[in-house]
């Protein structure tokens, strides 16, 4: 089905009037709508709102009760899990859930890979599950499913945050994200689309050329919106526009600015409060639906210790924080549960409660991703490349490099099932979102290099750095 709506995306969309693709939008909006703020939404939410502080021991009662129900579950109904210990009947919850992971091997994202049904529950009723892909860290493409109600407390996690600056369910916004709701070819504005059922601007993060911004700019002055939420990189390059043409957002306009998706760097940070007028409230979520972060007035990172837990296996350690590798385990993922599932990312963990007075877990970073722009020969910088490979299936990892505008040079890790048509679709889904102009140049390999930190980037550019 999501093939055939994608498909359908990609062929009849494009070809609609814009006020026929605002319409498409307004209806894809409607129904995101109804998913994500369901009456499980509204409960959940409601209940972590009247129990603003719980305690940390609370919250490790309330994180030892969902982990044991977690792990009973997945014994009797998840062919992966069937062979699980028992949780630990230790009284001290955070002790007895140390022992009761500690029993549970790590869980590698080729094992997921490799057998994705196996991790699906029995009791999982398939027509209500959400299907979806991640391209992950690595390019790779995972089958994801998730159900509405692990949908609604993530998104109760985001609301939870979003709150407490002022932003609400219902507010108009605007967005910068990677759906293809602009064509390529057009040349003119509006590079943006409506959904009017949610008053949301949603702008394309493909036509962000220097005499493009100044249309977006205009936008952003003009567009309803009570906050901006996105990619960091998208909405620092209007951001930055924004102070070129002297024309920041008046301080007030908006509650905040919420970034996920990428790792917020300082450089952006400063440039988007300054231009926006208002906060950046950065998370850490990924589609796997396994961990959720969510910042606070300090700037720390705190884990909603009610959706999921979060381990780290320490690589560095001193008295104020301890870094490595993260496992992460979600509490609320029923339909395809994952326990120690080694994310990829890079988190140090603070030893010190927080100045915000929130108790529980909290990080002082976490080294997620850091993706170069593209650089179109006609000056479009375009992020989040990494997308491409979400139905790509056939391919088991990929990197898009560029030296210079003219080219990039995809390498691409094959699977056995990898043919020619695998290929031409991947370089259709390049040009959909960098043009005829721009050469592409496919060369299978047997691995891809990480970075001296170990970890892998998606893409990296000579010309179109990341950077101030």
């Amino acid at each position: 089905m999501n093939r055939f709506y994608n498909t359908l995306n990609q062929e009849l969309y494009p070809r609609l009037p814009t006020s026929f693709q605002n319409l498409a939008c307004t209806l894809g909006g409607w129904m995101r709508y109804r998913s994500r703020f369901s009456a499980h939404f509204h409960r959940t939410l409601g209940d972590w709102l009247a129990h603003p502080n719980r305690s940390v021991d609370e919250l490790h009662e309330l994180q030892r009760s969902r982990l044991d129900s977690m792990l009973l579950a997945a014994r009797d109904n998840v062919a992966y899990y069937r062979d699980l210990a028992r949780p630990s009947q230790k009284k001290d919850p955070v002790q007895a859930m140390a022992e009761t992971l500690s029993e549970i091997p790590p869980l590698e994202k080729r094992a997921y890979r490799d057998q994705p049904y196996a991790f699906m529950s029995r009791k999982a009723l398939r027509p209500r599950l959400y299907a979806a892909q991640t391209s992950g860290t690595t390019g790779t493409a995972l089958p994801l499913w998730h159900s509405p109600e692990t949908l609604a407390e993530e998104y109760a996690t985001v609301w939870r945050m979003r709150q407490q600056v002022g932003a609400g369910v219902d507010d108009p916004y605007l967005s910068f994200a990677g759906q293809m709701i602009v064509p390529f070819e057009q040349e003119t504005p509006p590079f943006w689309r409506t959904n009017y059922y949610a008053g949301q601007t949603l702008f394309s993060i493909y036509h962000m050329t220097p005499k493009n911004l100044r249309a977006y700019v205009d936008a952003v002055h003009t567009a309803p919106a009570r906050y901006v939420q996105g990619y960091p990189s998208s909405i620092h390059l209007v951001a930055r526009a924004l102070l070129e043409e002297g024309r920041p957002l008046p301080k007030g306009k908006l509650a905040g600015v919420f970034t996920s998706s990428e790792s917020l760097l300082a450089f952006q940070r400063e440039t988007i409060e300054k231009a926006f007028g208002a906060p950046i409230r950065d998370r850490y979520g990924v589609s796997e639906f396994a961990v959720s972060m969510t910042q606070c007035d300090e700037g720390r990172l705190h884990v909603d210790m009610e959706f999921c837990i979060v381990e780290v296996e320490v690589a560095e350690e001193t008295e104020e924080y301890e870094t490595g590798p993260l496992l992460i385990t979600g509490l609320s993922h029923d339909a395809t549960p994952m326990f120690r599932y080694r994310i990829g990312d890079v988190g140090t963990r603070a030893k010190k409660p927080c100045p915000c007075g929130r108790a529980g877990d909290s990080f002082l970073e976490v080294d997620g991703r850091i993706e170069d722009y593209v650089l179109t020969p006609d000056g479009r910088l375009v992020g989040r490349m990494d997308h491409v490979f979400k139905e790509q299936l056939e391919v088991a990892e990929a990197q898009i490099l560029q030296r210079d505008t003219s080219e990039v040079e995809v390498l691409i890790v094959p699977r056995d099932n990898y043919n020619e048509s695998s290929q031409r679709s991947v370089i259709r889904e390049i040009r959909s979102r960098l043009g005829g102009e721009i050469g592409i140049r496919i060369r299978l390999v047997g691995a891809i290099a990480r970075e001296p930190n170990g970890k892998f980037r998606a893409v990296k550019s000579e010309v179109g750095r990341n950077a101030p």
